[in-house]
C-alpha cells in the first residue's frame, strides 16, 4: 500500500513538472496479434501508421524502448512512462476471427491519475483495418491534443450546384480533426468553382463534435447572349467561338476569356484595334442577358513592307516573292494588303529559299518584325545575305548501282553556273529514284558541300549509301467498301515478294486516279518483318460512280436540244461500265445503251457492245436509224491501247424534200451500214477531267462497206497535250484532223462527212456550223477537216475544282474539190470555267468569233454542260 502512494505522489509531482511542455511524448507498443492465420506483420505495421499520424500533429515519438515480456497492468506501463520521460503510452491488441476483427486501444496518462482511456472498433475484412486504424488515429489525436472533430458538414443555401458537386471540393471530411485553417483553404475552394456570388463557413458546438456550415450565395444563370456592334462576323459566328452559351452560370473570369476570344477572332480578320466589352442585364428568378458589345474600328492592311540589308536584289523583286503584299489603290476589291501570319512566315522562308537557290548559301532572314500603328500595319525583314557562291567540283561517292558517269548524267547541278539549293534537291530526288527502281527503298543520299570562302566556290559531293535491296512483302489495301480488291491490284504494276520499284508505285497511284473511282487515295510505307521487307498500305476514299447527267446546247438542225444519261462505271465494283444515254431536241430523239467490261478473263483486254435507236428530223429530210456494236481493245504497251470494234446499223431515209442533197435522195429507203474501226490510242493524262500533265493521241481508220449500202474509208488522227505551268497554271494544246473518201460503188451520206463548230471544236460557233454547202446552200459536210486549240488553265479554288479557262480555236471544214488551206482556218476565242463540282462535271465556256462573216453570231456565245454524281 505504501508502494502505490509513493508512486502515486511521484506523478503527481511529474505532472506539474512536466505540464508546460508543448509536444507530447508518446510510446507506442507493439499490438497483440490474436488469429488463427499469421498476420503477425501487423504487430508493427498497425504502430507505425498511428506514429506517422500523431508526428503530423508534432509529436515525439519514442522508440527503442525496452519492455520485460510479460506486462500484467497499467501500473506497470506507467512507471516504464516515467523512466522513459514519456507523457503517454498506447497499447492495443488486434483480434481476428473469421472474416471479423476487433482492435482494442489503450491510452494511459503516464504522469496523471486520469483513468486509462479505452478505444475499441470492430470491421470486416483485414483489407478494411487500414480505414479504421486511421479512425482510430484521428479519436487519439483529438483525446491528446484537446481537439474537437468535425461530427457534421453541410451545404445551405445551394438551388441549381448540387451539395455532393461542392463537397467534392472541400478537403475537410466528418469525422476529421476540426481546423480553422483547413476550412479556411475549403472557403477557398469552394469560391473558386466560379459558381457563386459569396461564401462563408460558420461552425457551432454540438453533442457530438463540431458542425460546420457552408452558407453559398448562388451566381446567376445566362437567359439570352447577344453580339451587339458586330458587321465583319455575323452573330452567330461569333457564338460559334464562345466557350459559354444560354444556361451557363455567370463567371466573370469565363466572361474575361470569352471577351479574348472575340478580340482574337477579330485580330484574325485584322481587325487589330477591336474593343469589346460586355454587361448585364439582371432579371427574375436570379437571370441574366448577356450583352457582348463589339467596336470593330477599322481593318488594318499593310501599308509597308521594308527590307534591311538587302543588297543583292532590290526591295521590288524581294516583294513579287512574298504573298504579302502592301495595300494597293483596289485594295477594296482585292486581296492586296491583308496580313495573315501563316503567309508572312511563309515568305520569309521564300525570301531565304530565294537567296540559297542563287548562290547565297549562308544568308539569313530574321523573323518578320510586325508594327501596327496609325491603323497601319508596317512589317521589317532583315536579311544577313552573306556571299554568292559558285559551284565547284561535283562528285559522287558510296554505294554505285550503275557507274559514277552514268549517275552524273542525272546531276543538274554541275551544269550551273551559281550554286542552287533546289537543284541540289532535284538531283538527291532523281538519284534517289534511280535506286528506287533498282529496289533499294532505303537509299540514304546526302550532300557534302565543301565551302571555299577565298574562292567563293562550292564543292558538292552526292554521298550514297544504298542499303538493302527491299521487297514487298504484303500490299495492304484499305478504304474500299465497294470496288473489289482485285479491281485496285490490277491497276498496280507492283507485286507482293517483288523487288520494291519507287517509279512502278508512281504509275499505280496514278492508275487509281485514272479509274476515277476514288476521292482520296494516299499511300505509306512501314517496315515489314525484317530490314528489307516492306508492307505497302494504300489508303483509299471513294466517291459516288453512279452518274446522272444533262446538257445542252444549240445547233443550226436543233436550235436547243438537251441530253441526259445515266451511268454506272464501276458496277458490283468489278469496274464494268453500264450507261442509258438520251438526247432530246426540237427534231432528234436519241436512245444508246452500252456496256464495256475492261478486264475480260482477267487480261487488261477490253469489251463491249451499244445498242441504239435515233429519230432526227433534218431540214429536207427524216432518218430514223437503229443499230449496235461489238468493241474490244487491248493494253499493248505502256498507256497504250490498241482498239477494234465493229458496228451494224439500219437507217432509213423518209420524208426527203425537193431541195434534199442529192446524196440524200439518193438514199431515200431503207440503207445498211456495216463498219469496222481500229484505233491506237496513247493516254499518260493524270486525270480524266481536268488533268495537270500527260498527253493524248489517237489514230483512227474506220472502213464501212462490209456488205450493205454505205461505204467510205475514214481516217482521223487527234493529239493533245496538258503541261504544267507556274503557280499551279496548266497549259493545253490540241491539234485533230481527218480525211473521208467514198468507196466505189457505195454510198456516203452527210452525216457520216465532217462538221465543226460547238463545245468541242470552235467555240463561239454554233454546233456543226462550219460545213460545206450545196449549190442550194445546204450544209452538206465536209471530207477533211483541220482544227487546234490552245487553252491556258487556271485554278481558281483548288480545293473545290474550280478551274478558269482561256481558250483559241482555229479550224476549218472543206470539201472534195478544195483544198486544205491553213491560211483560211475560222479562228475563235473565249473563257470559260470548269468545275468537278459535288454533282458531278461541269462546263460552262463562252466564246467569240474573231473572224466573223455575214449572219454568224453576234457578240459571245455560252455553251454548257452538267451532271450530277450518285
Amino acid at each position: 500500500m505504501q508502494r502505490y502512494f509513493l508512486l502515486f505522489i511521484f506523478c503527481l509531482f511529474t505532472s506539474l513538472a512536466y505540464s508546460g511542455q508543448d509536444n507530447p511524448r508518446i510510446i507506442i507498443l507493439p499490438f497483440d496479434i490474436h488469429s488463427k492465420e499469421d498476420i503477425s506483420y501487423l504487430s508493427t505495421k498497425i504502430p507505425d501508421v498511428i506514429k506517422k499520424n500523431l508526428k503530423e500533429h508534432q509529436a515525439v515519438i519514442i522508440d527503442n524502448v525496452i519492455f520485460p515480456k510479460q506486462i500484467k497492468d497499467n501500473l506497470e506501463l506507467k512507471k516504464i512512462g516515467i523512466t522513459n520521460d514519456a507523457d503517454y503510452i498506447i497499447a492495443g491488441t488486434l483480434t481476428r476471427i473469421g472474416e471479423e476483427f476487433s482492435l482494442d486501444l489503450r491510452l494511459i496518462q503516464t504522469f496523471s491519475n486520469d483513468p486509462v482511456k479505452p478505444f475499441f472498433v470492430q470491421g470486416k475484412g483485414i483489407e478494411n483495418i487500414s480505414g479504421l486504424v486511421e479512425t482510430l488515429s484521428t479519436d487519439i489525436i483529438a483525446n491528446i491534443f484537446k481537439e474537437t472533430k468535425i461530427a457534421v458538414i453541410e451545404i445551405l443555401g445551394n438551388k441549381r450546384i448540387e451539395a455532393d458537386a461542392i463537397k467534392r471540393s472541400i478537403k475537410s471530411k466528418e469525422g476529421d480533426i476540426f481546423s480553422s485553417e483547413k476550412l479556411s483553404k475549403d472557403l477557398k475552394s469552394v469560391f473558386a468553382m466560379g459558381y457563386f456570388e459569396d461564401v462563408r463557413v460558420e461552425q457551432e458546438e454540438i453533442k457530438s463534435g463540431k458542425k460546420v456550415s457552408f452558407f453559398v450565395v448562388e451566381k446567376p444563370t445566362i437567359k439570352v447572349i447577344n453580339i451587339k456592334g458586330n458587321k465583319a462576323y455575323t452573330g452567330e459566328e461569333i457564338k460559334k467561338a464562345l466557350t459559354i452559351n444560354t444556361g451557363s452560370i455567370l463567371n466573370i473570369k469565363q466572361l474575361k476569356s470569352n471577351v479574348s476570344r472575340i478580340e482574337e477572332l477579330y485580330k484574325e480578320k485584322n481587325y487589330h484595334n477591336v474593343k469589346v466589352s460586355y454587361k448585364t442585364n439582371a432579371l427574375d428568378h436570379n437571370q441574366v442577358d448577356l450583352d457582348f458589345v463589339i467596336e470593330e474600328g477599322e481593318k488594318l492592311k499593310i501599308k509597308k513592307i521594308t527590307f534591311i540589308g538587302n543588297k543583292a536584289y532590290k526591295e521590288k523583286e524581294l516583294k513579287k516573292l512574298m504573298k504579302s503584299s502592301e495595300k494597293g489603290f483596289f485594295s477594296f476589291l482585292t486581296s492586296s494588303g491583308e496580313y495573315n501570319i501563316e503567309n508572312l512566315n511563309r515568305d520569309g522562308a521564300e525570301i531565304a529559299n530565294f537567296y540559297q537557290d542563287n548562290g547565297y548559301i549562308d544568308c539569313k532572314v530574321s523573323e518578320p518584325q510586325v508594327d501596327f500603328k496609325d491603323n497601319s500595319i508596317y512589317i521589317t525583314i532583315k536579311l544577313d545575305e552573306g556571299m554568292q557562291f559558285k559551284v565547284g567540283k561535283v562528285d559522287i561517292e558510296g554505294d554505285f548501282i550503275l557507274t559514277k558517269d552514268d549517275l552524273l548524267k542525272d546531276v543538274k547541278i554541275k551544269k550551273e553556273k551559281i550554286f542552287s539549293r533546289k537543284v541540289v534537291q532535284d538531283d538527291i530526288i532523281k538519284l534517289t529514284d534511280n535506286y528506287s527502281d533498282k529496289g533499294y527503298a532505303y537509299a540514304d543520299i546526302m550532300p557534302r558541300v565543301d565551302k571555299n570562302v577565298e574562292k567563293l566556290s562550292v564543292d558538292i559531293t552526292y554521298v550514297i549509301e544504298k542499303g538493302k535491296e527491299v521487297y514487298f512483302e504484303r500490299i495492304l489495301i484499305s478504304g474500299n467498301t465497294k470496288t473489289r480488291d482485285k479491281v485496285i491490284r490490277r491497276e498496280l504494276p507492283v507485286y507482293e515478294q517483288e523487288l520494291y520499284s519507287g517509279q512502278k508505285l508512281k504509275r499505280g497511284v496514278r492508275n487509281l486516279y485514272r479509274l476515277d473511282f476514288f476521292e482520296d487515295i494516299k499511300v505509306d510505307t512501314a517496315k515489314g518483318s525484317s530490314d528489307d521487307k516492306m508492307v505497302l498500305k494504300i489508303d483509299l476514299k471513294e466517291k459516288p460512280t453512279g452518274a446522272f447527267t444533262f446538257g445542252g446546247g444549240y445547233s443550226s438542225v436543233e436550235s436547243f436540244f438537251l441530253t441526259g444519261s445515266v451511268s454506272q462505271k464501276n458496277m458490283q465494283g468489278l469496274g464494268q461500265v453500264l450507261q442509258l444515254k438520251a438526247q432530246f431536241g426540237g427534231i432528234t430523239n436519241r436512245y444508246t445503251v452500252s456496256f464495256t467490261e475492261p478486264w475480260l478473263f482477267d487480261i487488261p483486254l477490253s469489251g463491249g457492245f451499244d445498242l441504239y435507236n435515233w429519230d432526227t428530223e433534218y431540214d429536207t429530210y427524216d432518218k430514223h436509224s437503229i443499230g449496235g456494236g461489238l468493241r474490244s481493245s487491248y493494253l499493248i504497251f505502256d498507256f497504250t491501247r490498241a482498239y477494234i470494234s465493229y458496228s451494224y446499223e439500219t437507217a432509213n431515209i423518209e420524208n426527203v424534200t425537193v431541195d434534199a442533197p442529192d446524196v440524200i435522195k439518193e438514199m431515200i429507203g431503207e440503207n445498211v451500214t456495216s463498219t469496222i474501226t481500229t484505233s491506237l490510242d496513247y493516254d499518260s493524262r493524270d486525270r480524266i477531267f481536268n488533268p495537270t500533265e500527260g498527253s493524248q493521241h489517237t489514230v483512227t481508220f474506220q472502213y464501212s462497206g462490209l456488205g450493205g449500202d454505205v461505204g467510205f474509208t475514214k481516217y482521223l488522227i487527234e493529239s493533245g497535250k496538258y503541261f504544267p505551268l507556274f503557280w499551279d497554271t496548266v497549259g493545253f494544246l490540241h491539234g485533230a484532223c481527218g480525211f473521208v473518201y467514198q468507196n466505189p460503188a457505195k454510198k456516203l451520206p452527210s452525216y457520216e462527212r465532217f462538221y465543226l463548230g460547238g463545245l468541242n471544236s470552235l467555240r463561239g460557233f454554233k454546233w456543226q456550223e462550219l460545213s460545206p454547202v450545196d449549190n442550194n446552200g445546204i450544209k452538206i459536210g465536209g471530207n477533211k477537216f483541220v482544227q487546234f486549240n490552245v487553252e491556258y488553265l487556271i485554278p481558281l479554288i483548288k480545293k473545290a475544282g474550280l478551274v478558269g479557262v482561256v481558250f483559241y480555236d482555229t479550224g476549218n471544214v472543206w470539201d472534195n474539190n478544195v483544198d486544205i488551206d491553213l491560211g483560211n482556218l475560222r479562228r475563235c476565242a473565249g473563257y470559260g470555267f470548269r468545275w468537278y463540282s459535288p454533282i458531278g462535271p461541269i462546263r460552262l465556256e463562252c466564246g467569240y468569233i474573231l473572224d466573223k462573216k455575214d449572219g454568224e453570231s453576234e457578240g459571245g456565245r455560252w455553251d454548257f454542260t452538267m451532271g450530277t454524281a450518285f
